[in-house]
């Protein structure tokens, strides 16, 4: 009986998971998983958790609702890892209050931009095999990046070979924009759909002309062939 009523003073989601160490920080709950040979984000993390440090493991992937239910979560550290592929819905949940956001040394080729844009924290992308794209190049305009790690977001490939191993800021700032591509691309789907649609309409409108032609040709032969009947019948 005592058992469990230890068990119902601890505060749920309070506990820490084995391959880590919670501490306090400042008054706020610090979770310490780095160098833990982790190849996934622990289940287990309390919810009360503020700062996270997941770095120097061997994550590969931030799945869909990663760190939903760490509403009270502020700063990430995801370095260091080999992350290929982040989902869309991956920082659900934490969004509005998280300040930072280390993504740097992984094995990040692409992102979908809605990942990060819905955040305001600082974001550090530098030093992954980026494939320079519209995508990323929307995340440098219009995410908040680290000042002192940008210089560090590197071409790894991109659509034309000069700008592989340049800064992604120094390929835009020389007037590369890789939107453009995409812009151009929309505008001949949007020009076939729109021919298409139009010579369908001329293609009824012609059948429709051609039908009410002939239609009024046998009308027009049918009254001239009732006097030569009647005159048989008389």
């Amino acid at each position: 009986q005592a058992f469990f009523c230890l068990l119902l003073c601890i505060p749920w989601g309070s506990s820490c998971p084995p391959s880590c160490q919670c501490t306090e920080r400042a008054g706020a709950k610090a979770v310490l998983c780095s160098s833990r040979h982790l190849e996934e984000i622990p289940k287990d993390i309390p919810r009360d958790a503020v700062f996270l440090k997941l770095d120097a493991n061997s994550i590969t992937r931030i799945p869909s609702n990663a760190f939903r239910h760490l509403s009270h979560l502020e700063e990430i550290d995801l370095s260091r890892n080999a992350i290929e592929k982040i989902d869309r819905a991956a920082f659900k949940g934490v969004a509005a209050g998280l300040r930072s956001l280390d993504l740097s040394g992984n094995r990040i080729r692409s992102i979908p931009k809605e990942a990060l844009l819905a955040l305001n924290a600082k974001l550090r992308l530098a030093n992954n095999p980026w494939h320079c794209e519209c995508a990323l190049q929307e995340v440098l305009w219009e995410a908040r990046l680290d000042l002192d790690s940008v210089q560090d977001i590197t071409c790894h490939t991109a659509p034309r070979e000069e700008y592989v191993g340049k800064p992604l800021l120094q390929v835009l700032d020389a007037g590369a924009n890789f939107c453009s591509a995409r812009q151009r691309t929309t505008d001949v789907a949007v020009f076939v759909t729109m021919f298409g649609w139009f010579a369908m309409v001329i293609a009824y409108v012609v059948c429709y002309v051609r039908h009410n032609r002939e239609d009024s040709c046998r009308l027009g032969d049918h009254p001239r062939s009732l006097p030569s009947a009647q005159a048989r019948a008389e």
